[in-house]
Formats: structure tokens, C-alpha cells, sequence
């Protein structure tokens, strides 16, 4: 053997033949776990007892023999439990749990749907290993509506309970009215849970995409919020100084064409006395602080299927989903904020909050 050559250890293929084996299977778990949350399967077998394939069909409103197809491959996955005498299904309330809307933000069906949603663009991105460059936003789908229904659980139903407490001084003052800017709102689901908590102040929510602008005004229009409004926005080029007493970006940073742009247009929005709230991805500039992630490959792979993509696509830095602590605060301090405090919550092992003034 020459000094070039690495040894060849049985033992070791062995267990990487068994995790990579591991591993295919669990990805298409992953994609019955997404057709099962699109479905409201798992919603409606979380209230029935034992039932046969016709039964748990009949009862969704879908054709059995793909309901029946769908159950054994859970059933085999360890998922749905099978009865073989009377050929019955049953998901135990223990995995019901961590698979139904009733879950909440322990629901990882949720979650599931980017997979198929990331898959979608999976020539393109192929593509772009070759040629460079980027897919852009509208390539995607239902991107933004999974990203809505994520936001709703981690960010959304958290604000009042675990993420404005963060800042009690602002929430004192969204009660007495202030003004607030969302920048990235995207569908607008976190702005407009803040204008209906606080109707005296008032809320502006920015966003790149049409779409999602168009889907939040609706949405404030039907709830008759009065006090918020979207617009579709360049976040590296709106110029509104000293115009915002509160910003926020909800995991909206990472993914711009320019992130040091819009950090310095926020902070030259912000009033001196303001405050900027940034929830990003919880996670180490480089990789080998990332070891120890328990949802490091599934950030890097949404990294380098979305995040980084779009933001190459429209010419920019590409800095990925897991840009990292290190680079989000040389970033916050290169475009003038020199106050930057950290917080990890309970209820969320995904990001960081991180709470910014000016001096």
C-alpha cells in the first residue's frame, strides 16, 4: 500500500452501507409524511379507532387504493400499526402527537413538505452545479405557502407568549402605537398577528414577491386589520430614515440577494431609539460547529436547494441558510449596530432571536 493510499475498513462500509440504506428510507417516509399533512390523513386517523383502508378512505373523502398503498408504507416504516387478522390501521396517539395540526410545532409533517416542494427544482439546481447561478423565487411552488404554515407554528402562535417578552420595553409601547416594519413579510402571517394585538400601532409588512404581498393584503382585508399594509419592496432599496421605532425579519435575512444592504437599511430606517428583532437560523458559520445539529443536514440541504439559490439567481452573495452566528453578527455590526443580544427559546431548537439597537 502506498503512502497515498487510505486503508479500507469493512467494518466501517458496513455501517455506512446501513446508514445510507437507513437513510433512503426515511426519505420517502419523508414524502409520505408531506402526502399524509396535504391530505389531513394523519389529522383524521388521529381521531379513529382501528379502521380498515375503505374506512380511513371513506372518512377523508379519498380513493382507498391510494389511502391503502399510502397506510403500508407507514405501516412498514413503523409509522401506522397493522392489525393482520382484520387487516386494520391505527396511529398510535404517541406518533399522533408529532404528526397532526393538532401537534402544533412538534407537528414534523409540517416540516416534511419541503422535501417534495425542494424537489421540484431538482434539475435546475443540477443545472446550476454545472453553469452556476441561481433558481429564482417563482420556481418554487408552494414554497411560500409551506414557509407560511412553518412560520405560523415556530413564529406566529410564539410571538405574544415567547418572542415579544424578549423586549418588554416594545411591547409597552406597541400598546401605547408605534411604528413597525416587517421586512421579508412574505405572506404577512407574524406582521398581522401583531396588528391585531396591537390596534394602535401601526404596521407595514415589505416583500420581493408579488404573490405573497397579494395573499397578505387579502388576508388583513378579510380580518378588517386597519392598521397594516403590504407592499412589494426591494428590502436592498427602500430608503425611509429614522421612519420605524420597531423592525423585524423573521427568516428573511439569510436569503436576500444582499443581506448587508438591507441591514443597513434597516438601521438607517430605525429610530435612535429603536429597536430591530432578527429571527434567523440557529447555527455556526462553519461547518464543524454544526456537527452536533440535530436538523444540521436538513438546513443545509434546504440551504443549498433554496436559500442560497435564490439568492445567486437575483446576483447575489449566496450566504445560505446556515450563514451562521459569527457572520450574522459581523454583518449586524458592519452595517452600524452596535448592540446585538442573543436568545435561544424552549419551544424552538431552529433559531436564534436576536435583539439589536443601534448603541
Amino acid at each position: 500500500m502506498s503512502d497515498t493510499q487510505v486503508a479500507f475498513a469493512q467494518e466501517k462500509a458496513d455501517a455506512f452501507a446501513e446508514h445510507a440504506l437507513t437513510a433512503l428510507n426515511h426519505a420517502a417516509l419523508i414524502l409520505m409524511m408531506s402526502v399524509g399533512h396535504q391530505t389531513q390523513l394523519f389529522d383524521i386517523m388521529g381521531s379513529l379507532p382501528k379502521s380498515s383502508s375503505q374506512q380511513i378512505a371513506d372518512a377523508a373523502n379519498l380513493q382507498e387504493r391510494y389511502v391503502r398503498e399510502w397506510l403500508n408504507a407507514l405501516v412498514t416504516a413503523r409509522v401506522v400499526e397493522y392489525d393482520s387478522l382484520d387487516r386494520t390501521y391505527l396511529l398510535p396517539p404517541e406518533h399522533a402527537a408529532f404528526l397532526t395540526r393538532a401537534a402544533g410545532a412538534a407537528n414534523f409533517a409540517t416540516y416534511a413538505q419541503y422535501i417534495p416542494v425542494l424537489a421540484s427544482v431538482e434539475e435546475k439546481i443540477i443545472t446550476c452545479f454545472h453553469q452556476g447561478g441561481g433558481v429564482n423565487y417563482s420556481e418554487y411552488g408552494r414554497f411560500h405557502q409551506v414557509m407560511a404554515e412553518d412560520s405560523n407554528l415556530n413564529i406566529v402562535e410564539a410571538l405574544e407568549e415567547h418572542i415579544l417578552p424578549l423586549i418588554p420595553e416594545v411591547q409597552t409601547a406597541l400598546q401605547q402605537g408605534i411604528d413597525v416594519l416587517d421586512v421579508g413579510c412574505g405572506r404577512g402571517k407574524a406582521l398581522l398577528k401583531m396588528a391585531r394585538l396591537y390596534p394602535n400601532s401601526r404596521f407595514r409588512g415589505y416583500d420581493l414577491n408579488s404573490d405573497a404581498i397579494e395573499f397578505a393584503n387579502a388576508e388583513a382585508e378579510r380580518v378588517n386589520a386597519t392598521n397594516v399594509r403590504y407592499e412589494v419592496q426591494d428590502t436592498t432599496q427602500f430608503d425611509e430614515p429614522e421612519s420605524y421605532d420597531f423592525i423585524t425579519t423573521f427568516d428573511a435575512v439569510h436569503d436576500q440577494a444582499r443581506p448587508d444592504q438591507v441591514l443597513k437599511r434597516i438601521y438607517r430606517a430605525l429610530r435612535p431609539d429603536g429597536v430591530y428583532l432578527m429571527q434567523d437560523i440557529r447555527a455556526t458559520t462553519q461547518v464543524d460547529g454544526n456537527m452536533e445539529h440535530p436538523l444540521a443536514p436538513f438546513l443545509y440541504t434546504i440551504s443549498c436547494m433554496h436559500c442560497m439559490s435564490v439568492s445567486l439567481a437575483a446576483g447575489g452573495v449566496g450566504l445560505g441558510t446556515m450563514w451562521g452566528r459569527e457572520q450574522a453578527k459581523q454583518l449586524l455590526q458592519e452595517a452600524g449596530f452596535t448592540s446585538v443580544i442573543l436568545h435561544e427559546l424552549p419551544h424552538d431548537i431552529m433559531n436564534d432571536y436576536y435583539v439589536i439597537r443601534k448603541n
